[in-house]
């Protein structure tokens, strides 16, 4: 048996419960390796005797280790490709923004530069969506609670983490309990997120959206939508059609009901595709009767491995100016950031980088500011 994360929260746990010891002693513990990543388990002060031997048999202070780390030529973002215990890799990316930048309500915004991390919950993907880079790999392995919680540990060494978007390597709910258990862990301490800053991204998984809300409340909610109707969906989501538009409908309607927040609504713009009029229209009224922000996400070019264009900067535009216009719908344009170093949404793919480049700093709005 591998010797776990020990941010591996329901293990660890487990262990402290089969010994007698205190669970109560655990935040301390999880704040000790992240100020101090390359301790020794004696190191740790104040612990009860018996738990120095249960962790040294059983727990490492990371199981994962940063085998590159590349940084754009603006260094807004930074890629990190993550060795895990099994030999598999993941990438996590840091992505700098200024929530500053822009108004809200006709007055300045308030707060200052920020960082957001988006993270991997699976080494590659069973959705096989044929504009996602991450799709060509298939599905290799579930992360563990403690693999998922150990790329915040890495990024926080860099950067101070203020948002987490799920929106790296895999679909996060297919994950779902390992994913419960990291957010349960990023919410208390040493971490302290808030909830309000972490966002999950699903392709639209009906049986997990249906418990979401209750497991981890006042989280923010993504779904990647990316058609309005059925019949696209299909043809760039394969998976799609184990969630029939309807269905999946229904279910974010139930959720936005027991939660009361906005839903984001991912879009990515697929020149010929996804990017008409007809479509724009059609997406409106599919959310005429829901509180949304949808975000139009320029599509990243993959190399060789799709067929599909990216929409002119007059259609992203245009389909913009409909949904805000003519129907009243928040609607935003992804900035893209970090597409020379593969880091974009969508480039997420296993492979390592030959060289990183440094620039000067250039801070963006970040979607997680938005007050919803």
């Amino acid at each position: 048996m591998a010797i776990a994360s020990i941010f591996d929260g329901g293990e660890l746990r487990k262990q402290f419960q089969i010994a007698g010891i205190n669970p109560n002693f655990i935040p301390s513990i999880w704040k000790y390796v992240v100020q101090n990543p390359n301790c020794d388990w004696d190191d740790i002060p104040s612990l009860p005797s018996a738990a120095y031997p249960l962790l040294r048999s059983h727990f490492k202070p990371s199981t994962s280790s940063l085998h590159t780390v590349i940084d754009s030529s603006d260094s807004a973002t930074t890629k990190f490709l993550i060795k895990l215990q099994n030999g598999s890799f993941v990438e996590a990316v840091i992505m700098r923004y200024d929530s500053r930048l822009g108004k809200y309500g006709g007055k300045p915004r308030p707060g200052g530069p920020r960082s957001t991390l988006c993270i991997s919950s699976q080494v590659g993907c069973k959705m096989g969506c044929k504009f996602c880079a991450t799709g060509t790999m298939g599905f290799k392995n579930n992360l563990s609670s403690g693999e998922i919680v150990e790329q915040l540990v890495h990024a926080s060494r860099f950067s101070q983490i203020r948002n987490v978007v799920f929106m790296g390597m895999g679909e996060p709910l297919n994950n779902y309990s390992a994913l419960v258990e990291a957010i349960h862990i990023m919410l208390g301490s040493p971490f302290q997120l808030s909830p309000k800053k972490i966002t999950v991204s699903t392709v639209g998984i009906i049986h997990a959206i249906n418990k979401l809300q209750s497991d981890l409340p006042n989280l923010n909610l993504a779904v990647s939508l990316h058609a309005p109707v059925q019949n696209i969906r299909c043809q760039i989501m394969p998976a799609a059609r184990a969630f029939p538009l309807e269905k999946l409908m229904d279910a974010l309607r139930t959720y936005q009901t027991n939660s009361g927040q906005k839903i984001f609504i991912e879009y990515i713009m697929l020149d010929e595709v996804n990017d008409e009029e007809e479509h724009a229209h059609q997406l409106a009224k599919l959310l005429d009767t829901f509180q949304v922000v949808v975000n139009l996400i320029p599509f990243n070019p993959i190399g060789n491995l799709s067929c599909f264009k990216t929409s002119s900067e007059h259609k992203v535009a245009r389909f913009q100016k409909i949904l805000r216009g003519t129907y009243g719908i928040r609607t935003t344009v992804r900035k893209e950031m970090g597409q020379d170093i593969s880091g974009a949404c969508g480039q997420l793919v296993v492979n390592q980088p030959n060289k990183s480049s440094m620039g000067s700093a250039s801070l963006l709005t970040d979607i997680e500011d938005l007050h919803l």
